[in-house]
């Protein structure tokens, strides 16, 4: 039987980088690359094989590349694709940190509060007050997001990781994400579509022009992506969710909320049940619907000294009862509504102090 490295991270294999810009060579070859911001996305790859595939899948041409302060060579394409199809796997596949790094590695990984590499209050907010993130890169961490998706057009089992270090996408990316962990759960893999939209701000005058990746479920209708996980067939091929049901509400249980308002001994604590159900939907806010109803008659009988529970009168004077030990009944006038509120008054919503709780 096989066995696992109990603290050892379970990754799929890196193929390869899914990027926004890249740099071109300077006319002055003392100085460094020109960065320049790309409107299509740059795959790079260790192997020529994988970037093959995707210049034949999206167009570009493949070239020898080497990374700054880097000496291995990879493989690049600089596709005209503005949108691309992906799979992000099951899991949180997104990792986003303010990070400095320098010509020794990371010198600095902060989660906004407090710098991870030291055990340190954020560094850059103790040096240069709330307004650090206006400053040069050089001076300051960046916000860096990095996101495993698998490109189900190119070979083999893996996963391309996008990486940005715009402080605007670290937001929009964030957003695409959370909406697709919140319909999967995180149990299942999910279609999304990538793509580079292009966005300006100005500020003090200027015009600043940046990227922003965004990621979205790639569904036929946006039901199928809050009706659950799916199922592997239904990640590779989206458009089989055309005939899937959308997730049906779970039954409302009324004689839990019965039961409970049973055992409770004050109007209040019945109040409270009814709370309770109107934050899970079972009852109307109004009252009409026969679970208030229900849960209204427990707090009158509660408030009359009767035990919801079993019926019997508890506290009352021997004259108030006849001779089997039974209270005597309440002669009730025929024109007399059949309703049996509180003293309270229920609802508004389900007062008193009103509004849902």
């Amino acid at each position: 039987m096989g066995s696992r490295i109990l603290t050892m991270k379970k990754q799929a294999a890196e193929l390869g980088r899914i990027r926004t810009g890249y740099s071109r060579p300077n006319s002055d070859p003392k100085k460094r690359p020109i960065p320049v911001k790309s409107e299509t996305f740059v795959l790079t790859s260790h192997s020529r094989q994988y970037v093959e595939a995707a210049a034949e899948m999206w167009g570009g041409d493949v070239e020898a590349w080497t990374p700054q302060n880097q000496k291995i060579e990879q493989f690049r394409v600089i596709t005209r694709a503005k949108s691309i199809d992906a799979i992000m796997p099951a899991g949180d596949p997104l990792s986003q940190s303010y990070e400095m790094w320098t010509g020794g590695g990371c010198a600095r990984r902060c989660d906004g509060e407090t710098e991870q590499l030291s055990r340190k209050p954020c560094l850059c907010l103790a040096q240069y007050g709330d307004d650090w993130h206006l400053r040069p890169p050089t001076q300051v961490c960046r916000p860096t997001s990095r996101i495993n998706v698998m490109l189900p057009e190119l070979p083999d089992l893996g996963v391309w990781r996008l990486e940005s270090k715009s402080y605007y996408a670290a937001d929009a990316i964030a957003g695409g994400v959370d909406a697709v962990l919140a319909a999967t759960e995180g149990r299942s893999m999910m279609p999304v579509r990538m793509w580079i939209e292009q966005r300006s701000l100005v500020r003090d005058g200027k015009t600043k022009n940046f990227p922003v990746v965004m990621v979205v479920p790639r569904i036929p209708k946006l039901r199928h992506a809050l009706s659950g996980p799916l199922s592997t067939a239904a990640a590779l091929d989206p458009g089989s969710l055309v005939d899937r049901p959308a997730i049906e509400a779970a039954p409302v249980i009324v004689s839990d909320y019965l039961d409970d308002a049973r055992k409770c001994r004050s109007a209040d604590e019945v109040r409270e049940v009814w709370h309770r159900a109107n934050r899970a939907g079972a009852v109307d806010p109004k009252g009409s619907d026969e679970l208030s109803q229900q849960l209204m008659q427990i707090a009158a009988d509660i408030a009359k000294g009767i035990d919801p529970g079993t019926g019997e009168v508890g506290d009352q004077d021997e004259d108030e009862l006849d001779e089997d030990g039974a209270v005597e009944g309440e002669i009730v006038e025929d024109d007399e509504p059949p309703t049996a509120y509180p003293a309270a008054g229920w609802p508004e919503v389900a007062q008193p102090g009103g509004g849902a709780r």
